[in-house]
């Protein structure tokens, strides 16, 4: 982004402040859904995160060439898909689950085509973590819920991979403000179909500007500017603490009390998440999960 060379925060600070941008944008979202619903919400958040990057980035979109639109349009797809399905977990489960169990996407991308042995742990604590939320276990968690979430997840991981492909060919700032044009095209029947903007007031507009600021621009901002300097490694390591920010700011901002056994699967995926980051040759770096 064009703004972003101005964010002067060292590498670190900037993707622990991403995150907690991120959980304060979700308990924004949260708080929409009574109004908006999870499609009305995602469809207003997408599609003014969309205006604001076109505004910042400004891309040439007639210069783009085949390949590049075959690489962004997938990747737009994904991730507004993977926002979506993520908005619909979120109105069900609590927020801290729900981004814990969306975090399984990027673990698996992590440890895809591993050989080594150790990783089996990590697959064993991840299992783990789902089992102590599964609806069988008696957590009384929504089993449609965590079906988007998981759900998400897999659009996540998904995202990553074409993530990958389109940084390839376009910049990461360009690649995002474009992918964001296509993201909302998932959403947006669900969201039109709902009847929500036709209940939309300039207070409520004021907060889906707040949501796509704290949730989107913010967090890319930053992220893109950490990953110029620090180790891919590193910056995966730090996006496995989300889950456990997401637990934070579900109980602070939300009131959002998670069980013993619900504190245990946050723990166990994280760990689990950190663990195949530190053991696999190339960690994929979780941009923009929710």
């Amino acid at each position: 982004m064009s703004d972003s060379s101005r964010i002067s925060l060292p590498a670190v600070p900037a993707v622990l402040l991403s995150i907690v941008s991120v959980q304060g944008g979700a308990a924004i979202a949260k708080g929409l859904f009574p109004v908006l619903g999870a499609a009305g919400t995602t469809s207003l958040r997408i599609g003014l995160s969309a205006l604001v990057l076109l505004v910042l980035v400004r891309p040439r979109l007639g210069q783009l060439r085949a390949a590049q639109w075959r690489a962004v349009v997938p990747y737009g797809l994904a991730l507004g898909a993977m926002n979506f399905l993520f908005y619909c977990a979120l109105a069900r489960i609590p927020l801290g689950l729900a981004v814990t169990v969306e975090f399984v996407g990027p673990l698996g991308v992590a440890l895809a085509g591993s050989r080594r042995w150790g990783d089996v742990v990590w697959v064993a604590l991840a299992g783990a973590g789902i089992a102590l939320i599964a609806p069988w276990s008696g957590s009384g968690i929504d089993p449609l819920g965590l079906g988007f979430a998981l759900a998400a997840g897999a659009c996540w991981a998904v995202y990553i991979v074409l993530g990958q492909r389109t940084a390839a060919v376009l910049p990461g700032q360009l690649a995002v403000a474009v992918g964001m044009l296509f993201a909302v095209l998932p959403v947006l029947p669900f969201g039109i179909a709902s009847g929500s903007f036709l209940t939309l007031t300039p207070h409520l507009l004021l907060l889906g500007i707040l949501l796509a600021v704290f949730s989107s621009v913010l967090p890319f901002s930053l992220e893109m500017k950490a990953l110029k300097t620090l180790p891919t490694r590193t910056f995966s390591i730090l996006m496995s603490l989300e889950p456990v920010a997401a637990a934070v700011s579900g109980w602070l901002l939300l009131g959002e009390r998670l069980t013993l056994y619900q504190w245990l699967a946050v723990a166990s995926i994280v760990v689990a998440s950190a663990g195949a980051t530190l053991t696999t040759s190339s960690p994929q770096p979780a941009i923009g999960g929710e």
